[in-house]
Order: structure tokens, then C-alpha cells, then sequence
């Protein structure tokens, strides 16, 4: 008879060719950013959302919809314009006409909302009032309209893309909605021999047929896995050390810290530390997360929870410099 720790074996070999298996699907489509594909599907495995940033052409808006394909996910895309209102995302109340009686009544028309991964590209095209519609469907996974609450399918992810040198026409991310994504990853550029491989694959006569490796119920699944990882007291300890160590003026901050940081992460920071780190420890073949788990998602998990001061702004000191220098400074072991 299998014990509890032939289960979890067998559990945790289960999610780790499952992941495997994403990854080298996604891999025949997106051509190298293996740490975004890497830190999309983190997200996605402890239900939460992502953010993307780069300047266009990157891939970021393929990556999505190839990630849909695979996961056997409903998928919808939304394009984030000055124009675009709550209700073009939410849904709204139609006066619809019964058939049968000729009686008119108001009924709720769902929008794009009511999906499994939502994209939301460019979304800091759209004015802060159409953003803030996106706080509730993205914190709790439903949607209030007209009194009524309805639920989302789950699983439920948004996944959003911003570009970050075009700023005419653009309203930066509140706080708040920031504080919404588990991950903010930045997309870079591909290197030489990626480029070829990239050139080679869009501009011929054939695309990839995808097959689709996971869905709903085994994403909910893998999810749970994830949470029953153990976070020992002194790794713990550490993590709450780093988060801290953000927030200037503490006793855990750094010089770095304190020269350039205005606010520091929220609590929220550090519950996305501890799971996106049991993810990776999955992954890593333990049901433990290590120091080093904590130290490879800090920057993704931490990076846009900071506001940075005026000086940091005018010396172009960026989030992750200040993190790093966290990561320098803040020991494993603390008193």
C-alpha cells in the first residue's frame, strides 16, 4: 500500500513532466524567453495573474494565445484603448424581448470578461476608470453589475501587456491594480541565433499544430499541490526579511532602500513569494522551499509592488537595482 509520501512522489513527478510537457509545447511556437514562459506558467500554478512588459513584436501577445491553445482554456482577448468603457469588458443590462409573451425585461450581457485567460493587451491604453473595473474580477473572480454578483469560471488568469516607451495616449497602472498581478515580468530581446530560428519559423509556409496538455480541473489540481509545499520557519523568516527590507525607514531596510524607495511591497508581495518559491521547489523535485527559490522570484513577484522617489527618478535608478542590492545585503540567517 502506497504511503502518503509515495503519493506526493508521485504527485510532485506528475507536476513537474506536466509542466515539462507546457513548456516544450509553448517552446515550438515562442522561440527562447524561457524565463517568461517559465514565469507565466509560475503564475498561472499558484492562480494568479501576470503582467508583461516590452516594447511591441515582441512575442508577448503569441505567447498568450499560445499558452490558451495548450492549457485547453477558454480564451479572450481584449484590445485597451482610450475609449474603451466598464461596460465593453464587464457586460451590461439589454432590454431583451420574451419570445413567447412579447414581455420586455433587462438581461445581463456578459463581456470578455467571462473567460479563463483573459488578455488584456496594452492596458494602460485605457483610462483609469475602465482599469479599476478590472480590480474586482481580478481580486476575487467575479462581477457585480446592477446589484447582482456573478461568478467567474475558474480557473480565471489575466494576463496583460503594457509597452513601456510609448507613453502618449497611456495612464500608468495604479498601485492598487499593480499590487493585483502575482508577476511582473519584462520581455527582452531575442538574441541572434533566436532571431534566426524566429525569421525562419513565421516566414515560411507551415505553422505548428498544438496539441493541448492540460485543462481546468488539472490546473485546479496542480494548484492545490503547490500549497501543501512546506515553508520551514527560518525560510519563512527570511522571506519576511526581504519583504521588509523594501519598505524604507524599517529595521530591515538597506541604504538602497531608504536612498530611493517612497513605499515598499504589501503583504501581498510576500504571500506571492512564498508561492511562487513552492512552485519552483516543485519543480526542483522538494516538497520544501529553499533560500534559493525565494531569491529567483523575488524580482518578478517584488519588482512593481515599489514607488520609487524622486530621486530614484532622476538618477534612473529602476526597481530592480534596489532589489538586487536587497538580495546582497539581507543574510539568510537573521537574529
Amino acid at each position: 500500500m502506497a504511503t502518503v509520501s509515495d503519493s506526493m512522489t508521485a504527485q510532485a513527478a506528475e507536476f513537474r513532466e506536466s509542466f515539462r510537457l507546457v513548456r516544450e509545447e509553448i517552446g515550438r511556437v515562442i522561440v527562447g524567453h524561457d524565463e517568461i514562459v517559465e514565469g507565466v506558467l509560475t503564475a498561472i500554478l499558484v492562480g494568479g495573474h501576470c503582467l508583461l512588459e516590452g516594447v511591441p513584436g515582441l512575442g508577448k501577445t503569441m505567447l498568450v494565445r499560445t499558452l490558451a491553445e495548450v492549457l485547453d482554456l477558454q480564451f479572450n482577448r481584449i484590445q485597451f484603448t482610450p475609449d474603451l468603457m466598464p461596460a465593453d469588458i464587464l457586460g451590461t443590462n439589454m432590454i431583451v424581448e420574451d419570445e413567447q409573451t412579447g414581455r420586455r425585461k433587462f438581461e445581463f450581457q456578459r463581456g470578455p470578461v467571462f473567460t479563463q485567460i483573459l488578455l488584456a493587451d496594452e492596458i494602460n491604453r485605457a483610462t483609469p476608470k475602465t482599469q479599476s473595473a478590472m480590480l474586482e474580477t481580478m481580486q476575487e473572480g467575479t462581477v457585480t453589475a446592477a446589484g447582482h454578483r456573478y461568478e467567474l469560471a475558474k480557473p480565471f488568469f489575466v494576463l496583460a501587456t503594457q509597452n513601456p516607451i510609448e507613453q502618449e495616449g497611456t495612464y500608468p497602472l495604479p498601485e492598487a491594480q499593480l499590487d493585483r498581478f502575482l508577476f511582473k515580468l519584462v520581455v527582452g530581446y531575442s538574441s541572434r541565433e533566436e532571431l534566426a530560428t524566429i525569421v525562419e519559423r513565421t516566414t515560411g509556409g507551415t505553422s505548428a499544430k498544438l496539441r493541448k496538455i492540460l485543462d481546468g480541473p488539472r490546473l485546479l489540481e496542480m494548484q492545490r499541490l503547490a500549497r501543501e509545499v512546506v515553508l520551514a520557519p527560518h525560510v519563512r523568516d527570511y522571506l519576511v526579511r526581504l519583504t521588509l527590507a523594501t519598505q524604507p525607514d524599517g529595521p530591515f531596510s538597506v541604504d538602497a532602500t531608504n536612498a530611493y524607495v517612497r513605499w515598499g511591497s504589501s503583504p501581498r508581495g510576500a504571500q506571492t513569494l512564498a508561492l511562487a518559491a513552492k512552485v519552483r521547489a516543485l519543480l526542483n523535485g522538494r516538497f520544501n522551499v529553499s533560500f534559493e527559490d525565494l531569491r529567483r522570484v523575488f524580482l518578478p513577484a517584488i519588482r512593481h509592488r515599489l514607488l520609487m522617489n524622486f530621486e530614484a527618478q532622476a538618477e534612473g535608478i529602476e526597481p530592480d537595482t534596489v532589489l538586487l542590492k536587497i538580495l546582497e545585503k539581507v543574510p539568510e540567517k537573521g537574529d
